[in-house]
């Protein structure tokens, strides 16, 4: 069963400080957006009105903040039945969550990584099949930045293949986490892209980050996206085929034209391996 793409080219994930700036912006310059769910879900008034004209005109996937794929606690059958049904009230086709956990008995407000042995991707596995059938629809399970890596029985690779393969899910691929984890935990980034299912790829995340120090970087998305990561980006294409690539950027929002810039880098790259 392949992932079958209802989005192309360059997104941008839609803050509500952002509401007001990209009220003019066109299809022709953002080819889609992304928001999480959880913080739109139960949200009424005009915030409701000013997101219903973006979805309105734009195609919009939705990328979970808190369902916690990889927690010990029960999976949040509430929060998905919400989930579904605020997809299909703005017709959103695709949701997406981070190969993490976040809460315990309540949320961690964190995106904790969960160990890379046999037994967590079987339990993590069934978790995502139960959530995709809720659903009713193929989730996309995004590679997550991580700093340290508890009971590591497997690569992070085997790990990622291995749920991805098991659950029948897609991927949604993040190559600035790729970056950031290769400083932190000291392996090659382009090796680590091409190790992943990339043919599984339902979008691509890139962002910046924070250069803490030569051997430490912290995934933040509030930076500009550094040369290194375009070229992950580039060899993503090259390895994968051209994917559509959403930026994220959560703080520090630059003006209009230096987030449209970078959007225009990613459609320049696009237009150039396509």
């Amino acid at each position: 069963m392949t992932y079958q793409a209802a989005i192309s080219g360059a997104g941008l994930g839609l803050r509500r400080s952002l509401l007001k700036t990209l009220e003019t912006v066109k299809t022709s310059q953002i080819q889609f957006m992304e928001i999480a769910p959880e913080n739109w879900i139960g949200v009424g008034g005009r915030l409701a009105k000013q997101l219903r004209s973006y979805t309105e005109r734009f195609p919009f996937v939705c990328h979970g903040l808190s369902l916690s794929i990889g927690s010990p606690s029960p999976l949040n059958i509430a929060l998905l039945k919400d989930i579904k049904q605020f997809m299909q009230e703005h017709n959103i086709v695709y949701y997406s969550e981070h190969l993490s956990y976040s809460s315990d008995q309540g949320q961690l407000y964190d995106l904790l990584p969960i160990p890379f042995t046999e037994e967590a991707v079987n339990y993590v596995a069934e978790r995502i099949i139960q959530a995709q059938d809720i659903l009713g629809r193929r989730i996309a399970i995004e590679n997550a930045s991580y700093y340290c890596a508890p009971q590591q029985e497997m690569s992070e690779s085997e790990f990622i293949n291995a749920i991805v393969k098991k659950a029948d899910c897609a991927l949604l691929l993040d190559v600035n986490n790729i970056y950031v984890n290769s400083i932190n935990h000291r392996y090659d980034a382009e090796t680590f892209l091409k190790s992943l299912p990339g043919e599984k790829t339902a979008y691509i995340h890139i962002a910046g980050h924070y250069f803490e120090s030569d051997d430490l970087r912290v995934d933040t998305h509030g930076a500009d996206v550094i040369p290194d990561v375009w070229q992950l980006l580039k060899a993503a294409y090259h390895t994968f085929g051209v994917k559509p690539t959403l930026l994220e950027r959560d703080f520090n929002i630059p003006p209009l034209d230096e987030i449209l810039a970078e959007i225009t880098m990613i459609q320049t790259i696009q237009s150039r391996l396509s």
